[in-house]
């Protein structure tokens, strides 16, 4: 006799079905199968950069700030590392100061919810903006998975928005938007990376960004816009954010400590300055944000939040200066990513392989001429040693399945190189139409 089960999954949430909430663990479970494979799978920060850091040291530091520049007394700073803390964050003076400076972003300290990395933001963001089922949720085909699980477990509709060598495709987006009205909807809000997104890896120019905030105005939707890559850019190259050209208050910005900072002490940020209009009077979004975040992670934790408000505080109040060395290396990972692809990939190929080279980020695609799937995958690990992502993985349509996507971040340079030398092996030989 064997025991009946306990539950049956058609009984469970319908999101636990859903492949987007399979789709990390479905790559570490081909990693950890194929150990000495050269993944290109990961968009992980560079490892090396989390060695030598002094927590220690950037505990004391924020300490100290909080000391001399906040004036509590030494037992009292000490107790707000032991103490559950403000859901709405601690650092937040310090990244208002930060994207100030940087990145032009004009943002009271109570306008900021300091959150359990970005996907947190993603998740209070939507469960704030969307009330029921009848408003919609625009992306842009391929995604972050991240925003559409985020969806999915809260039951909120996504529309894709394709995208583009330039970005998000506005006049699909105004379609979309047209198309929600016609059933009885709304698009309430759009989530964008506009600066070498992921896994696109495309960026928007400064035209399309202005367009992008004059549709949303006129369709009054918000803009959720994701910042996690825009650091990567060339200084030369760089473009204004979405939230620096926002005049409206349509952006709800998020950000994240784990790229720049390390990926361990998962703390990120949401910017929303809109104002919410109570009985009592008005509060910022992020005010709201925060009232959610009780409900679900209470606070960030003090100490992560602390080593991050020493990192800040060793390099001036500056994000740029934080992610200076950083940039540089992924720059540089980029640069032998594509020169490699330019010489493994650049002829001998069968018809349909392309690729692109992006200008910053993490990230670059090749087309395929035959479908990019799990099988495919397992042919390209245990034969040629080379692991990649399935772009089918990032869209709600068809748009991925003949694509992969590269990272190059986690590897080192002499790494990159035989990963595209096995991979150009493969393609030659599986990559047949």
């Amino acid at each position: 006799m064997t025991d009946a089960p306990d539950l049956f999954a058609p009984d469970l949430h319908r999101s636990l079905q859903d492949p987007v909430l399979g789709s990390i663990s479905f790559l570490t479970e081909v990693m950890d199968r194929y150990p000495d494979a050269i993944s290109f799978a990961p968009g992980a920060p560079y490892p090396d950069f989390v060695q030598g850091l002094d927590l220690g040291g950037l505990t004391d530091r924020f300490l100290a700030h909080l000391r001399t520049d906040r004036g509590l007394g030494p037992c009292r700073a000490e107790r707000v590392l032991y103490e559950y803390g403000p859901a709405q964050g601690l650092i937040n003076d310090l990244v208002a100061e930060a994207l100030r400076a940087d990145q032009g972003i004009d943002a009271a300290p109570d306008e900021i919810v300091i959150t359990v990395g970005a996907q947190e933001a993603m998740l209070l963001t939507l469960r704030a903006l969307y009330r029921d089922g009848r408003d919609v949720l625009a992306v842009a085909d391929p995604c972050f998975p991240g925003i559409v699980g985020a969806a999915r477990l809260l039951d909120i509709p996504v529309a894709d928005v394709r995208e583009g060598a330039a970005g998000l495709d506005l006049d699909h987006l105004a379609a979309r938007c047209r198309q929600a009205r016609a059933a009885g909807r709304r698009v309430r809000a759009c989530y964008v990376a506009p600066d070498f997104s992921n896994p696109g890896g495309v960026s928007m120019p400064l035209e399309a960004r202005h367009r992008l905030l004059a549709l949303a105005a006129r369709e009054d939707l918000l803009l959720i816009e994701d910042n996690a890559y825009a650091f990567t850019a060339p200084e030369d190259d760089a473009l204004p954010g979405l939230k620096a050209l926002d005049t409206g208050r349509r952006v709800v910005h998020l950000g994240t400590f784990a790229k720049v900072g390390f990926p361990g002490a998962r703390v990120g940020y949401a910017v929303a300055d809109q104002r919410v209009q109570h009985a009592a009077g008005e509060r910022p979004l992020a005010g709201e944000l925060a009232g959610l975040k009780t409900m679900v992670t209470v606070n960030t934790p003090p100490l992560s939040q602390a080593v991050i408000g020493g990192l800040l505080l060793e390099h001036g109040h500056s994000l740029t200066a934080l992610a200076r060395r950083k940039a540089e290396r992924y720059r540089y990972n980029l640069a032998c990513l594509t020169d490699a692809l330019e010489r493994h990939l650049g002829h001998g190929m069968p018809p349909g392989v392309a690729w692109r080279r992006p200008a910053g980020g993490f990230f670059a695609r090749i087309d395929l001429p035959v479908p990019a799937d799990s099988a495919l995958l397992e042919v390209s690990a245990s034969e040629y040693g080379v692991l990649w992502t399935p772009m089918r993985q990032f869209s709600l349509t068809d748009r991925g399945d003949r694509q992969i996507r590269l990272s190059c971040s986690y590897l080192e340079p002499e790494r990159i190189e035989t990963g595209v030398q096995r991979l150009a092996a493969f393609l030659r030989k599986e990559a047949t139409g």
